[in-house]
């Protein structure tokens, strides 16, 4: 059987364009036993969450059978925003995310993007949770993975020497980590 991988895309206006080479990266590097969706979502800016949200959750309930989560930057917070505020029925086998950044701050724009306090409570229990950065990433502060790391310590975080904030779009070591479970 087929096992599927939800990949939520970036931010920013060509997010979609950019994350489309790391969804093809992945797929070869999965093979033909797995399926990887890849839905475009697009921004509604009136929104505070820019309706990913509800967009998460209706990508994750349209797949059927069990499912493996990939994010990446804003697609990844998401997905942890998405994860430690609403309830999920569906069987999470894996959590994958890459150059997440760590939303703080005060400022109104962040209200929809930022992690409640207890978020790390609240995540799905028992689901492998795998953090990915690269040390030169030019967009999301590399500190961010140890921030996840202190709030997550259960967390599998996979430190990369090079490869900017698109992982030179080479995720080998994903895949690996994904076919490990």
């Amino acid at each position: 059987m087929t096992q599927q991988v939800l990949f939520i895309q970036g931010g920013g206006d060509a997010g979609y364009e950019e994350d489309a080479q790391l969804v093809a990266s992945l797929q070869t590097e999965l093979g033909a036993v797995y399926q990887v969706h890849y839905p475009r979502l697009p921004s509604d800016k009136a929104l505070p969450d820019f309706g990913w949200l509800q967009q998460i959750s209706d990508e994750i309930t349209g797949i059927r059978g069990n499912v493996i989560l990939v994010g990446h930057s804003l697609g990844a917070s998401m997905l942890l925003k998405f994860l430690s505020e609403k309830q999920v029925k569906k069987k999470i086998t894996g959590i994958f995310l890459l150059s997440t950044p760590f939303w703080s701050g005060d400022e109104k724009w962040m209200e929809g993007l930022t992690l409640k306090e207890d978020f790390a409570h609240k995540l799905p229990g028992n689901v492998p949770l795998f953090f990915y950065h690269c040390r030169d990433d030019e967009v999301v502060s590399f500190e961010n993975l140890a921030l996840y790391g202190q709030k997550l310590p259960h967390a599998a975080l996979r430190p990369i020497n090079s490869g900017g904030h698109q992982l030179n779009n080479n995720l080998f070591l994903v895949a690996t980590d994904i076919k490990s479970l």
